[in-house]
């Protein structure tokens, strides 16, 4: 008999949190496991799972701001959800899914309750009372887990008990990157970074390193809330032929436009983007924070296999 395993994560859009779902979700043993995901929203990742042939469900009041209106609708779904189906394992990710999924699993009765933390959501550029607020949140919920499962070392020291498990890649074919190349003039030297558009990511330090750097060309491949803003510094500075936003392209076809890659983040978990740009054999400049560090100083990327991340996964299942 197949075990099931239902992953719920907030948002259904395509960045670190989402693609580890998906791995998780497409490289479990079919054989063994009946794998389902719970999400907010129809993006992306609902997309590539669909199309995989895996279960979803959308919860559209599921979503990262805070409404207590909607975490209410939120929170009776999941646990009508978990009352429904009596999944042997529910594996929560990101905080907002993490914090109402599991009391939900917990009231539902749910057997077995894992949360990996993608980075502390209370190193989130906030102010101190609500970092405090956050942190106190996210232990109650690490509480209601049955394991709490973190990326990077850095994460594990502040999380007692937690089990370490390094994302990891699968080996990747690299495009030329030409779509960033004609872009920019030819001969041009280009700083790159690939990821969500929010404060997280920093983005606008490159665009006010480019404004401050009259030879620095940057290319901003990803999506997100902060675009508007982005654009409009980009157009007050005068940098439209020096600072290109790129939308969401797949960092395959990307990352061999680059000469550097850059990572200005202000919290990390264990970055996929990072480890593929290491994988490209790009010089790499970032801020060491989250699990930064362990990536840049690894000798090769043997212990970030995609394959290592699921058998170890599993064996908490």
């Amino acid at each position: 008999m197949k075990k099931e395993v239902t992953y719920v994560i907030t948002k259904s859009n395509w960045g670190g949190a989402q693609r580890y779902v998906f791995d998780l979700a497409t490289h479990l043993p079919a054989e063994q496991y009946a794998v389902s995901v719970v999400l907010g929203g129809s993006g992306i990742l609902k997309q590539k799972l669909d199309a995989a042939g895996i279960a979803t469900t959308a919860i559209p009041s599921l979503q990262r701001d805070i409404s207590w209106l909607k975490e209410i609708k939120s929170f009776f779904f999941l646990y009508k959800i978990f009352r429904a189906t009596r999944p042997a394992v529910v594996h929560l990710n990101s905080s907002k899914a993490g914090g109402i999924g599991a009391l939900a699993a917990h009231l539902a009765g749910v057997k077995k309750i894992l949360f990996t933390v993608h980075g502390l959501p209370e190193d989130e550029p906030r102010g101190a009372l609500a970092r405090l607020l956050i942190k106190a949140a996210t232990r109650l919920t690490f509480a209601l887990c049955d394991t709490v499962i973190t990326v990077s070392k850095e994460n594990q020291r502040r999380v007692r008990g937690s089990a370490l498990i390094y994302n990891g890649i699968a080996p990747m074919q690299f495009g030329p990157g030409d779509k960033i190349r004609a872009a920019f003039p030819a001969g041009a030297r280009i700083t790159g970074t690939i990821g969500e558009l929010n404060k997280n990511k920093n983005h606008i330090a490159l665009v006010e390193q480019a404004k401050n750097n009259p030879d620095m060309y940057v290319a901003i491949v990803g999506e997100g809330e902060l675009r508007p803003l982005l654009e409009q510094k980009i157009c007050e500075y005068g940098l439209e032929s020096r600072v290109k936003l790129f939308g969401f392209m797949p960092a395959s076809e990307v990352l061999k436009g680059f000469d550097t890659f850059a990572l200005p983040s202000l919290k990390e978990g264990l970055p996929y983007v990072l480890l593929e740009a290491k994988a490209a054999g790009l010089p790499i400049v970032a801020n060491r924070v989250g699990g930064v560090g362990e990536i840049l100083d690894a000798k090769d990327l043997n212990q970030f296999f995609v394959e290592e991340m699921v058998r170890k996964t599993a064996a908490l299942y």
